[in-house]
Formats: structure tokens, sequence, C-alpha cells
């Protein structure tokens, strides 16, 4: 794929992203497109968003588990980028009028905040730890620019990894005192249970896919910074959002974590 398409389609989803609209699947149209050529498309996406004024803040990790992977027929992870417009305060209201998510759906995770640089490859689940200042619960609402989530990998690859907006929450725990992989989440819309999952649905444990990522970004020499948050994937399936919805999540030995929509 030539780099005037690339640019293009780029384009293409920026716009859809700030018109709140979707566009048809990027597979169906350039069924030759590669998860390379998918990345490229992302990465002139991002280029567009900086050009605006927003702030790479972190990255995030996608298609981590198995629940995840089987709804949306997606069978192996992908990665995008945290600007500062899309974090949110925890509890916060987000206005579906207002802001442009289109087709929104809410994830329970663990985010890492990072004390200090990483980057693959070479890097192990002790070494993400290590480098770990703290773990908290976090909500991430994906978001799709692409028809009715009819992706494949290059797709959502290609739209910054389906990332919507984020919320952390406020306890900060040292990831070095609890066993990440056994810790549990119970995610509730509107006061009823929606989900639940524990840390080893995300690649037998959060660090590991924390990891699987430093290592990939590393193979395109784009290294974790310090000040850095990572969202590590969803503990369970996703869940549809809609206005009037309000979500509550508890983790173990974490805390918990909130977001509404209006």
């Amino acid at each position: 794929m030539n780099d005037t398409l690339t640019t293009g389609l780029g384009d293409e989803l920026y716009e859809a992203l700030r018109k709140g609209r979707t566009v048809p699947p990027l597979t169906t149209r350039h069924p030759d497109i590669t998860i390379d050529d998918a990345y490229r498309i992302s990465l002139r996406l991002l280029q567009r968003r900086e050009a605006d004024g927003e702030r790479v803040i972190g990255k995030k990790i996608g298609v981590t588990s198995k629940a995840v992977q089987d709804m949306l027929d997606v069978h192996q992870p992908d990665f995008g980028f945290l600007t500062d417009a899309m974090l949110f305060d925890d509890g916060a209201t987000i206005s579906l009028k207002d802001y442009p998510l289109i087709q929104p759906r809410a994830e329970g995770e663990i985010a890492f905040m990072l004390k200090a640089d990483l980057c693959g490859p070479g890097v192990t689940r002790d070494d993400v730890l290590a480098a770990t200042e703290w773990v908290a619960p976090c909500f991430e609402i994906v978001d799709s620019r692409i028809d009715d989530w009819k992706i494949r990998i290059q797709d959502t690859v290609a739209d910054n990894a389906s990332c919507g907006v984020f919320v952390v929450g406020r306890e900060r725990v040292d990831p070095r005192k609890l066993d990440l992989a056994a810790v549990r989440m119970e995610m509730f819309r509107n006061g009823e249970r929606a989900g639940s999952g524990v840390g080893a649905a995300v690649q037998g444990h959060p660090a590991e896919a924390v990891a699987w990522l430093a290592n990939t970004l590393g193979e395109f020499g784009i290294p974790f910074r310090k000040g850095e948050l990572i969202l590590s994937g969803s503990l369970a399936p996703l869940v549809p959002a809609t206005a009037g919805d309000r979500f509550t999540m508890q983790i173990d030995g974490l805390g918990s974590c909130s977001i509404a929509f209006a």
C-alpha cells in the first residue's frame, strides 16, 4: 500500500472521528491491506490529532483476552496511542451529544503508570513490574469508526485500536504487593452486574500484556516513557454504552472506578 493511500485512509478515519460517523471497513475495500499498512494509517491518524494540539500520554493494548477476541472475531492483540484529550476524571459524565463517540462499549481494565522507560525487545513481566510506579482500575470506552464494528485486525489497528476515551480510578497501588493475575473485577451498569473477570484473562497476567506491547513497539523503535499510562486490556467482554448509562467497577485490592453517559 503506497504512502498516498495510507495517508488518505488516515485522513478518512480522522474525519470520521471528528464528525462522529463511521466508514466502511478498510479490509473490504482494500483486501490486500497488511498489519504494517494499518499501523502506518494509525500513525497518520495520530499525526492529525497531534496537529490539533493533542498530546500522547500513553498507550493501550487491545484484544488481549479470549472473551474480547471471540466477541470481535479478532484473534491477536493490537495497540493504540492515548492522548490527553481522551482522558476524563474518574466519575465523569460524558455527553454523547457533545463528545463524538459513535458506538461506544465499556471495558474494565488495569492501568499501569510507568516510573521508568522501557524499550523492547527482551522486556519481561518482571521488568514491567519493576518499572511501574502504580496500578489502578480503569474504564476504557472503546469506539469504532468502522461500520457496525465489522472489523478485522487491520481495521482496528488502523483505527487506533478502536480507542475512544478512558478514566482511571483514584487509588494508587504498588503492583508488587498483590498478585495481578488473581485479582477479580466486578463491573456494573446502572447498578446491575454487567461482567466480571480476573487478571489472568489478559495474556495470563496483565504485566505480560504490557511486556508484549513494549516488545512489539520496540520493533518499531517506539519506547515506553517514564510517566506514561499503559492500559493492559479488558478483563471481561465489552458492554455497549448508551446515554443514561452509569458504569462502576471494583477490582480486588485496587479499588473502584466509574463513568457515566448523558
